[in-house]
């Protein structure tokens, strides 16, 4: 082999490898952007019971006319709650988390986790996004160390270890509309 043969069979393994970290960064990418949009929307979601006729075996209505209470999930703005309801009563009563910031994230959760998600699938600021995403992370843990949620955190550390994986891979973002932010 000569100097020539080595550097073409380096170039095109180092090709391969540039096409690998931007087909990885893509799939990152793709599921913290799912992640944070889909865990947004569930913020506009509730249940409701709604009354429907008791069904036979055959799939028909009961012929006696009974009822039967189904819950059915349905999405609106009066819905929103960025903290469950369960919790924002263990966070009002943890002397380390004031109500005005316990407040201002509720506000702020859904939407945030809304447009991160979409500027991710985007490619728009990958990087601003991603940063965003691992603080929001980083704050939902200290949330859920204050009240003793041990596997909650250890989820949440998974995804601040895939935004920083992302971060890293960022340099091999291809599909993007806004490259530099």
């Amino acid at each position: 082999m000569n100097d020539s043969t080595d550097k073409k069979t380096n170039g095109s393994a180092e090709s391969q490898c540039n096409c690998d970290y931007s087909l990885a960064f893509l799939l990152l990418r793709g599921w913290l952007g799912v992640r944070a949009l889909m865990t947004g929307v569930e913020k506009f979601g509730a249940y409701k019971s709604v009354q429907q006729p008791l069904l036979d075996a055959s799939g028909q209505p009961d012929a006696s006319g009974a009822l039967v209470d189904v819950k059915v999930k349905y999405y609106a703005l009066a819905n929103y709650s960025g903290i469950p309801a369960g919790l924002k009563g263990k966070f009002a009563h943890e002397a380390l988390l004031p109500q005005f910031a316990l407040t201002a994230f509720d506000k702020m959760l859904g939407p945030l986790l809304l447009a991160t998600g979409v500027m991710l699938l985007l490619g728009l600021g990958t990087r601003l996004s991603l940063f965003v995403q691992g603080v929001i992370y980083i704050a939902l843990t200290v949330g859920l160390i204050l009240i003793k949620q041990d596997d909650g955190i250890s989820w949440l550390g998974i995804h601040v270890a895939l935004v920083a994986l992302a971060l890293m891979l960022a340099k091999h973002n291809k599909l993007a509309l806004l490259k530099k932010w």
